[in-house]
């Protein structure tokens, strides 16, 4: 558990520093309805969402056939950059993460993990506002959302 909590403080962090910090990021695509297939690839599915407000939403996808899921923070209407995150890691394995943060048009990530019969830890930004998301599709286990907004 602890470091559960001092990983989502580092994302925390993380997603702070983006909002002040300029960050020279080549810009996603600003394609307007952009899919999470889109951005992650052929062969995700989505497996859960986190919507931030009329802003944005945070997917979660799943890959059977190779076994990685990967995040990404899809604007709802493409614009101006402004400061986007997408993160995922596995708990039970410290060292198996990815996360993506910068000033996008339209969204951030993919990020990529293996995760085939593992919980997963997820969430992404948008301006302000954040969600981390834990405990994500695991049998049995109830997911634990919080959304930020500062």
């Amino acid at each position: 558990m602890r470091f559960t909590r001092s990983a989502l403080a580092a994302v925390a962090l993380a997603a702070l520093s983006v909002g002040t910090t300029a960050v020279l990021a080549a810009p996603a695509s600003a394609a307007a309805h952009t899919t999470p297939q889109q951005v992650c690839g052929k062969g995700y599915k989505t497996v859960n969402s986190a919507a931030l407000g009329s802003l944005s939403t945070v997917y979660l996808t799943y890959n059977s056939s190779n076994g990685k899921n990967c995040v990404a923070t899809i604007r709802n209407e493409p614009g101006a950059r402004v400061a986007m995150s997408a993160w995922i890691y596995v708990p039970a394995v410290l060292e198996d993460g990815d996360q993506d943060y910068g000033w996008y048009t339209s969204y951030a990530g993919p990020t990529y993990v293996y995760a085939k019969g593992q919980c997963v830890a997820w969430g992404g930004g948008i301006k302000n506002r954040s969600v981390q998301v834990t405990g994500s599709n695991c049998a049995g286990v109830k997911e634990h959302r919080i959304t930020i907004t500062r």
